[in-house]
């Protein structure tokens, strides 16, 4: 997959970019003034960042796969070597499907009820591929959602969920934190 050099990143108009960044030429990118990119994080094909007022950061070695969607208005932060697997969406804004209000964003807000809330992918936290992360979630440390998972609640440090929605299915180890431990001296 061919990337992007570093000119062309910077014409992007990051708010921030770190050492060794990879952003396949085919990556989208709206609101990128409010989009933080840490040290050697890679962003593949057809994935979409759209950075609303709470912004989106994300963190060192950080891989966004092809066609994941990172959009909405409430913070989006994905700390130091998460990771987020093909086809996933990550949530910050959402619109109420109850019927009580309608939904689409060619209606006017007075019309709407959209649910804002941040999103943090903890470190060593992993999105499976096809999941859906909604407003308000945060994966915590290591831990790890299975594919074609619906996230709607917290995800407890080092578990393992799955399923629609998604419930704890099993743990996670914890020897990434000294292989992260070992890297950083190495850096």
């Amino acid at each position: 997959m061919p990337f992007l050099s570093p000119e062309s990143i910077e014409e992007i108009g990051f708010q921030s970019v770190g050492r060794g960044v990879q952003i396949s030429d085919g990556a989208r990118f709206y609101g990128a003034e409010r989009i933080e990119l840490g040290d050697h994080c890679r962003i593949d094909d057809f994935a979409l960042l759209s950075a609303g007022e709470g912004g989106i950061s994300v963190g060192r070695h950080v891989h966004i796969a092809c066609y994941c969607s990172l959009q909405g208005d409430g913070p989006i932060v994905i700390e130091d070597f998460a990771g987020v697997s093909s086809r996933s969406m990550i949530l910050s804004s959402t619109d109420d499907f109850s019927g009580a209000a309608m939904t689409g964003p060619t209606l006017p807000p007075h019309v709407r009820a959209i649910e804002t809330a941040a999103v943090r992918l903890q470190r060593h936290a992993l999105v499976g591929a096809g999941s859906v992360v909604l407003p308000g979630v945060t994966l915590g440390l290591g831990s790890a959602v299975g594919a074609l998972s619906l996230v709607r609640d917290d995800v407890p440090s080092f578990a393992i969920v799955a399923g629609s929605p998604a419930r704890k299915i099993g743990e996670r180890r914890r020897d990434v934190l000294e292989l992260e431990h070992e890297l950083e001296r190495r850096e």
